[in-house]
């Protein structure tokens, strides 16, 4: 795994203990060119060792599938020229989605055992000579080896991951790999555009045979992923989408979300508020938030205020995160703005980070109010919050863990031939702590 490290790469995989397990990478230190050197170089390597010491524990549920149907054939249930339930009778036998059993029966064509013919079914060979070569007992696994056509990885680019956003997307990503059979490269881009273009075009150079990929912020054009697109690569964008670039994508309505956020707070008696965020330009997920805010607004007859916004906050982006001066002009910014607005009670952050650097101010300045409190004190909501201080805002909160799974889903029908939507969106929930 230390090949993978130097190479500036995550990979996870299912492990006993742990249920998943995630390769920290080295310092930054080393530049990206050099990373992306290193996993061309040593992906043999890194694939011969990752299937030695990372075994999955738990049988794919695509498995179960492939199991039974080989069990009917062996004992006869299911004889040569006999059709083998279709996808959907086994997709509702094992409760599991028509992707897992399709994917069964294209691991029992491969293997010699069914005959699949187009608009009729999955039927049984007439003569199976490797039947005898299978396990007669015990778990039986298709064989995976990759090769140039299947690497057994699908990849991840991420800006980067936290508790309050991120973290649960990424496992979600991981655990539905694996139901999949597959392991997951994961590469993170510190919000670094050059940085994603060069893992983008290492990983689908062979070492992944799908790529998920959560755009850097104020992304527009990006060579790599267009390329993808125009060489129908296998590529699921999360949380947002580029403009302009006809990828398939999982995201929030943020639209949606900002409107009910904001919607709240009127109902709260709040008339004056504020919207929070990073610079919005080329970034899908923050346009569409200021969207849905001025929408609450207008569907209750409040124009939205021009100087009610603070949209060049930078210190919460993932490059920035680190960076001690662009946290204090931030804060400035926002007490500068507090000072200049005494009549905004209600703060629309457009992130949790934002609201806690909002928090943190106006617990300063002795402004802070309770969660619905509209007296004349300052309130904040935002989107998303870490489980150890979701009492803490009224909040948005994404079903990251139906965005993960949705993305895995929809790559594993791209590799299957399948058409798919463009865009998909999944449901998020309002949390208020006050539970108005």
């Amino acid at each position: 795994m230390r090949a993978v490290a130097q190479a500036g790469l995550h990979v996870s995989a299912r492990d006993s203990a742990t249920g998943y397990d995630v390769e920290r990478p080295h310092a930054m230190a080393m530049v990206a060119v050099r990373r992306l050197v290193y996993a061309v170089g040593l992906y043999g390597g890194y694939m011969r060792r990752l299937r030695g010491a990372c075994a999955l524990a738990d049988s794919f549920l695509y498995e179960r599938v492939y199991d039974y149907v080989l069990d009917e054939i062996r004992s006869q249930s299911l004889r040569p020229g006999d059709r083998v339930p279709s996808e959907k009778e086994l997709a509702e036998r094992f409760g599991v989605s028509r992707i897992t059993s399709k994917r069964a029966l294209a691991m029992l064509a491969e293997a010699g055992l069914v005959d699949r013919r187009r608009g009729k079914g999955s039927f049984v060979v007439e003569d199976a000579p490797r039947l005898r070569a299978l396990r007669a007992h015990g778990r039986t696994r298709p064989s995976r080896t990759p090769s140039l056509q299947s690497s057994s990885c699908l990849a991840l680019v991420l800006p980067d991951a936290s508790d309050a956003y991120g973290l649960a997307l990424l496992c979600a990503i991981e655990e539905r790999c694996a139901e999949y059979g597959y392991h997951l490269v994961v590469r993170r881009t510190r919000d670094s555009q050059p940085v994603e273009e060069q893992a983008i075009e290492a990983l689908a150079g062979g070492v992944a045979d799908g790529l998920i990929v959560f755009p850097v912020h104020g992304e527009f054009y990006n060579a790599s992923l267009v390329r993808l697109v125009l060489d129908r690569s296998p590529l699921v964008l999360v949380d947002r989408y580029l403009p302009g670039i006809p990828a398939c994508s999982v995201h929030t309505d943020n639209v949606a979300a900002a409107q009910a956020l904001t919607g709240h707070l009127l109902d709260q008696g709040h008339r004056q508020i504020a919207f929070f965020s990073p610079p919005a330009d080329k970034t899908s997920s923050i346009e569409e938030r200021i969207r849905g805010f001025e929408s609450a607004l207008r569907e209750r007859g409040l124009a939205p205020a021009t100087g009610r916004y603070v949209t060049d906050l930078h210190s919460t982006l993932p490059g920035s995160a680190t960076d001690r001066g662009a946290a204090l002009v931030d804060r400035d910014r926002i007490r500068a703005f507090v000072a200049r607005e005494p009549a905004v009670t209600g703060f629309v952050a457009c992130e949790y980070s934002i609201a806690v650097m909002l928090r943190e101010v106006l617990e300063e300045l002795g402004e802070l109010g309770e969660v619905g409190d509209a007296a004349g004190r300052r309130v904040i909501a935002c989107f998303d919050s870490p489980e150890a201080d979701a009492k803490e805002f009224v909040h948005i909160q994404q079903d990251q863990r139906t965005m993960g799974r949705l993305a895995v889903d929809l790559l594993i029908s791209q590799l299957s031939g399948e058409n798919i939507p463009s865009l998909t969106t999944v449901p998020f929930s309002l949390v208020d702590p006050a539970g108005r």
